[in-house]
């Protein structure tokens, strides 16, 4: 069985060192907070502000396992290892497809995806696509709705 892997730039990997802190030390204190505050209101079979408590509880339980073992199987990509001109993670990329004006993405782990501000996860599509290849390339993006070609006018450290 493949190991699991988290590609992220060493900029998302401590967002994520700070968002487990801040559930740690913030979010989970303030939840075991409330639901001692409920418990307080007597019966729990019918406590709404305890129920929702423990809910709040589980999301946040739930998130930091899911920051550790992100962390934990981090692979930090080092842009310094790769050719300047290609395509990796960590890298803002140019593309143009004909007649069309240019679109530029930063390329990140899934973690760190965010697509309004042009952040497109390793996984997405146009981003497997691209992995790999230079300036200069014609590139075809298969998607659930069709394949189009772009062509990678830069590519850059982000």
């Amino acid at each position: 069985m493949a190991e699991k892997s988290y590609p992220m730039t060493a900029e998302g990997k401590k967002k994520l060192e700070e968002e487990l802190e801040d559930l740690k030390k913030v979010k989970r204190p303030e939840v075991i907070n409330r639901i001692k505050i409920a418990r307080s209101f007597g019966d729990l079979s019918e406590n709404s502000e305890y129920s929702s408590a423990k809910d709040e509880q589980s999301v946040v339980e739930s998130r930091i396992s899911q920051v550790i073992e992100m962390l934990q199987y981090a692979n930090v990509i080092d842009t310094d290892d790769i050719a300047h001109d290609e395509v990796s993670v960590g890298k803002k990329v140019t593309v143009q497809e004909d007649g069309e004006e240019p679109d530029e993405y930063t390329i990140v782990g899934s973690a760190e995806s965010d697509p309004d501000s042009g952040k497109i996860s390793n996984d997405s599509p146009i981003a497997k696509a691209l992995m790999g290849k230079h300036v200069g390339d014609v590139v075809t993006v298969e998607t659930p709705v069709g394949s189009y070609d772009i062509t990678i006018k830069a590519v850059e450290v982000a």
